[in-house]
């Protein structure tokens, strides 16, 4: 972390948003271009993949410590995320669908703590972007299926109980809510906590190799206030890795529920 968080050119330097478009690794200026956050989330993902490939081989009928954090993740998303949202038997189509979507999110956000990585694979919009299509894809085609099209957009655009002429109000707001409001909000929220939370563990980072290598002898002691910070952030980071991915995965389960519904 303390390597990745300075430019180790002499002075101090605080980070940027151009530690979020690294210079390309391989092909650049095309469309497969290779970078650094690229190459962090294909390690996230093949982790991820690896981790589940490994409990299901070893699955055993009294499980040891291993499958048992593993179950727990998946106990938690399908009782405490899906079924507290949906109910037992809306729930059992979408179990697949929100735990995917969790873990996913969380692999590539606790990227940003791990050293040699150093930044979260969800800090750029790409992937917060292609989950949140497809929970409005979702919830778009769950709610045509069950109510069909105008059933789907009255219940959604024309809420029971308002007097007509409030409907001139309403009825924009809501038509944005279910086309932009609701896949923008998952995932501007995910990436700007994760752009957040990089930024204070770098610029802690440097300040921290600032202050013992190249400040003067009277601010070296702030180093170590600054390495503190860095550790304290370094935990907060975890709790907002693992909080991002349970928000995005409740309000997955929230719209897609609220399409089912007859009226909301």
């Amino acid at each position: 972390m303390l390597l990745a968080a300075s430019e180790s050119e002499g002075g101090f330097h605080a980070p940027s948003i151009a530690d979020f478009f690294p210079p390309a690794i391989l092909f650049e200026g095309t469309i497969f271009q290779i970078d650094r956050i690229w190459i962090v989330r294909v390690v996230a993902t093949v982790a991820l993949l690896a981790i589940f490939v490994i409990a299901a081989r070893r699955a055993k009928l009294v499980p040891g410590r291993f499958q048992n954090a593993i179950e727990m993740i998946l106990d938690f998303v399908r009782v405490q995320v899906v079924e507290e949202i949906m109910g037992k038997e809306n729930a059992k189509r979408f179990v697949p669908m929100i735990t995917t979507i969790f873990c996913a999110i969380l692999a590539f956000n606790i990227t940003g703590i791990i050293t040699g990585l150093n930044m979260a694979g969800t800090a750029r919009i790409g992937i917060p972007l292609l989950l949140a299509l497809w929970v409005f894809v979702t919830y778009w085609y769950v709610g045509i299926k069950k109510h069909g099209l105008g059933g789907y957009l009255k219940s959604n655009l024309f809420p029971p109980g308002i007097p007509a002429p409030i409907y001139l109000i309403v009825t924009p707001i809501e038509l944005l809510q279910i086309l932009i409001i609701r896949p923008a909000s998952l995932a501007i929220r995910l990436v700007a906590n994760m752009v957040a939370g990089h930024i204070m563990l770098v610029l802690c980072f440097a300040a921290t190799q600032y202050f013992f290598f190249e400040a003067a002898p009277a601010m070296k002691a702030l180093g170590v206030l600054s390495l503190a910070g860095g550790f304290a952030f370094t935990l907060f980071e975890i709790l907002v890795a693992a909080l991002q991915a349970y928000i995005f995965a409740l309000l997955a389960a929230v719209y897609i529920n609220m399409s089912l519904e007859e009226e909301h």
